[in-house]
C-alpha cells in the first residue's frame, strides 16, 4: 500500500489487517513517499504492537516532484512486495490504500477467488459507516450504485464473462485490488502515471490474458473523506457527489441503450481470440458515450413503476 501523509489513518488500516482471519504472520509493504507527518512512526509503532501477527516492511521514500504521485508509490510498494513472494510462485499481491478499513475476512477471501482460477480480484467499495456521511451523500451514493447494477444487468444479458458470474460488483481499484505474481510480472507491474495506475494494471494484465472477476465476497470500507492524497481517487468522488447534493441539480449519465450497444459490441469482439485479450484496451479507445439520461428523473420512473 502506498501512504502519503497518512498518520490519523495507517493505524486503523493496520489494526484492520492484524486481525484478519489468515494464519500466521501477514507480510504488510508500505511504501511511505514525501510526508511530512507521523506516517512512519505510526508504522513502526504498529510493527512493534503487532510484530506476532504483521511482518511489515517499510519503503521509504521521497520522490522527485515530477514522479509523487500514487502511480510511483503503488509501484514501490508492490515491488518491495513482489521481493517478498521471489520464491513463491504461486504468490498473491494484494493491494489497498492508508484510509481503507477491510473486515477481517478481506484477504481470506481475495485468496479463495485466487484458488477458484482468478488472476485478478476486484474488491466492492464500501463508504465507511464509522465515519459521517451525509444524507444526500448517502442517498446519491445508493443512486449511482442502482444505476452501475443495471449496467452489469445488461452486460450479464447480452456478453456474460464465463470467468466472472453474476451476482457480481464493478469495482476494481488500487483500494482492494488482489493480483497473482504471475499476472503482475506479465502486465509489467504498475505504470508510473499520476492517476488511474490502477486501472492501467488492470488493462494491461487483461492484455495478457489475466482473468479479472468481482465476487460480491470480496469488500472494504473506504474514507468517505472529501481531501484525500491522490489526484482521482476517492476523496475527488466524495467530493463531486457532496457537490451533487448540494446543487441539487440534475445527474447525467450514459442512457442504458449506449450500454447495450457496448455489450454488443463487446461480444463481437470477443469472437476474435486476439482481439478478445485486448478487449479492455480496445474499449478504452472507443469514443465517451453521451451524458443523456438523469438519474434522478430514471430512479423516480423506477418507483413509481414499482409501486
Amino acid at each position: 500500500m502506498p501512504a502519503r501523509n497518512e498518520e490519523r489513518r495507517l493505524p486503523v488500516l493496520l489494526a484492520a489487517l492484524a486481525v484478519q482471519d489468515l494464519p500466521g504472520r501477514i507480510s504488510v509493504a508500505l511504501c511511505i513517499n514525501n510526508s511530512t507527518d507521523g506516517s512512519l512512526h505510526q508504522a513502526q509503532a504498529a510493527a512493534d504492537r503487532w510484530k506476532d501477527r504483521l511482518d511489515i516492511v517499510v519503503d521509504l521514500q521521497t520522490f522527485p516532484e515530477h514522479r509523487a504521485h500514487a502511480g510511483s508509490a503503488r509501484r514501490s510498494a508492490m515491488s518491495a512486495g513482489l521481493e517478498r513472494l521471489a520464491d513463491q510462485p504461486n504468490g498473491v499481491l494484494i493491494s489497498t490504500d492508508a484510509d481503507t478499513r477491510p473486515p477481517p475476512n478481506w484477504l481470506s477471501a481475495n485468496l479463495a477467488a485466487v484458488a477458484d482460477g482468478a488472476d485478478l480480484v476486484g474488491g466492492r467499495l464500501v463508504l465507511d459507516e464509522a465515519e459521517s456521511i451525509s444524507a444526500d451523500v448517502a442517498a446519491l451514493r445508493r443512486l449511482w450504485d442502482a444505476y452501475w447494477r443495471e449496467v452489469r444487468a445488461i452486460e450479464d444479458e447480452i456478453d456474460p464473462a464465463p470467468h466472472d458470474p453474476a451476482p457480481r460488483h464493478g469495482d476494481h481499484t488500487g483500494a482492494s485490488l488482489a493480483i497473482t505474481t504471475a499476472a503482475y510480472r506479465s502486465a509489467g507491474g504498475v505504470p508510473e502515471q499520476p492517476t488511474g495506475e490502477d486501472r492501467a494494471l488492470v488493462i494491461a494484465a487483461q492484455a495478457q490474458g489475466a482473468r479479472l472477476v468481482h465476487p460480491l465476497a470480496v469488500w472494504t470500507r473506504v474514507s468517505a473523506r472529501t481531501t484525500g492524497r491522490a489526484a482521482g481517487g476517492m476523496a475527488e468522488d466524495m467530493t463531486r457527489l457532496l457537490d451533487q447534493a448540494r446543487n441539487g441539480g440534475p445527474i447525467m449519465a450514459p442512457d442504458f441503450s449506449h450500454w447495450r450497444q457496448r455489450a454488443r459490441w463487446r461480444r463481437g469482439q470477443r469472437h476474435d481470440a486476439t482481439s478478445g485479450r485486448r478487449l479492455t484496451a480496445l474499449e478504452t479507445r472507443l469514443p465517451a458515450m453521451p451524458l443523456d439520461m438523469d438519474l434522478r428523473s430514471w430512479a423516480d420512473g423506477v418507483a413509481r413503476a414499482a409501486a
